[in-house]
């Protein structure tokens, strides 16, 4: 027989020939025996109490399980959150409109789950969580411009104050909602391990770089331990020419074309930096923040790579029929991420530290017409090569942050349920 304890307390099951006050008396006798019961349990208790099936509790905000990273593209003619015009912090890489793209249909599409509604951002909702939190972006220029789409969704409720070290360095940029005492932040480690030019002409947009894969990056690792979420990334830099290092030693290269010197895959400089990077946070003692993967974010040159004429003139996503990108090293670099992050999550687990995966690689896959092309402005002055590796703004990055807030209420419902069968 089902207990109504709603219904108990409305009144709404109680018989009429029982006098009120002799009902109440009753249900009072009830809860008071099973709170004795509950106060005086102990692990020799004959009482067996099940276990409250989180899940179920639909009342208290928690939703079915739904992967949302499967679904399609589909037609939103609301269009974005912001625009150039009411979002003064997109930078000049990104801001596609300023620079005199013509066409605006790239900016009315929503990704649309298979099995479920992706919510709208909901900036003072992402607020109101990270009260009195912070968060970080550790990685390259595309996690940059996850940040900065997220400043743009929140600057419809307050702009945040500027409190980087140093104002002019674009690298490592923090951000400060006295509101919400919510730290915003960007650092800067393409590679996630220590990393330095190797090509005596100096730096250049592929000139060689020494790559170290045992040893993480200490610019950022000496500063995470002061951040409650971090969003972990790394993707196109792996491709250009790498002289490769583990214990001391050359091992190999990526594309170095020197004699003598194994030439190795990207994949496999890919896997040990993330290895690294993981192993840190694992073996950090004041580390206790949440970790999300963002995977890799695919470029979409057609006609010739970035460096030698390649292009993105597409105004449409493609449909799955419609898409016809070689997939293997896509998803091979997705692998590679998706693989490392697993074994972190299982170590994590023993630990008390959680490692979840951010999925944007297949989302992406599908927006060959979200790129800035030729029409950003790259903070290095050159605008003949093409940019199919960043996103405009605003524009289909801006999903990554609904999914980010969608997985922040995720982490909130799951530590509340924690919270709950640990008091139960």
């Amino acid at each position: 027989m089902k207990f109504h304890a709603i219904e108990l307390f409305n009144g709404k099951t109680s018989s009429p020939n029982i006098p009120k006050q002799v009902f109440q008396l009753a249900l009072t006798l009830i809860f008071l025996s099973i709170i004795s019961l509950c106060l005086n349990r102990n692990k020799h208790s004959p009482l067996s109490f099940p276990k409250l099936n989180f899940q179920g509790l639909r009342s208290i905000g928690f939703h079915k399980e739904c992967d949302i990273f499967i679904g399609k593209w589909v037609p939103f003619p609301r269009g974005p959150y912001y625009t150039n015009a009411t979002c003064s912090l997109i930078t000049d890489q990104q801001n596609c409109i300023k620079f005199g793209r013509p066409d605006t249909e790239f900016m009315k599409w929503r990704w649309k789950p298979d099995d479920c509604e992706l919510p709208l951002f909901d900036a003072v909702q992402f607020l109101e969580l990270l009260r009195g939190k912070s968060l970080a972006f550790v990685g390259d220029s595309v996690g940059r411009n996850q940040m900065e789409s997220l400043l743009c969704l929140l600057a419809s409720v307050v702009y945040p104050e500027d409190i980087s070290y140093n104002m002019s360095d674009t690298d490592f940029k923090r951000w400060f909602y006295a509101d919400y005492n919510f730290t915003l932040a960007t650092l800067w480690s393409p590679y996630l391990v220590k990393a330095g030019d190797a090509d005596p002409s100096g730096h250049s947009s592929n000139s060689i770089m020494n790559l170290y894969l045992d040893k993480v990056d200490e610019a950022w690792a000496a500063e995470i331990t002061k951040f409650d979420y971090v969003i972990i990334s790394a993707g196109q830099w792996f491709f250009r020419p790498l002289m490769l290092y583990e214990n001391g030693q050359l091992i190999g290269c990526h594309k170095c074309q020197k004699e003598n010197v194994t030439d190795l895959i990207a994949y496999y400089a890919y896997r040990k930096a993330f290895r690294t990077a993981f192993r840190t946070l694992l073996n950090l003692k004041d580390y206790k923040g949440v970790t999300f993967l963002r995977t890799f974010s695919p470029a979409h040159f057609e006609n010739g790579d970035w460096n030698n004429g390649g292009s993105c003139v597409r105004t449409r996503p493609y449909t799955k029929e419609e898409f016809k990108v070689d997939r293997y090293y896509i998803m091979k670099m997705y692998s590679t991420q998706e693989e490392e992050q697993r074994v972190a999550a299982k170590e994590g687990k023993k630990r008390g530290l959680q490692f979840r995966l951010l999925n944007t690689t297949e989302v992406m896959l599908l927006r060959p017409d979200g790129h800035p092309n030729r029409l950003g402005h790259s903070r290095h002055g050159n605008v003949t090569i093409a940019d199919c590796v960043h996103w405009c703004l605003p524009g289909p990055i801006d999903t990554w942050n609904e999914f980010l807030l969608y997985m922040l209420r995720r982490e909130g419902q799951i530590a509340f349920g924690r919270k709950l069968q640990k008091n139960a």
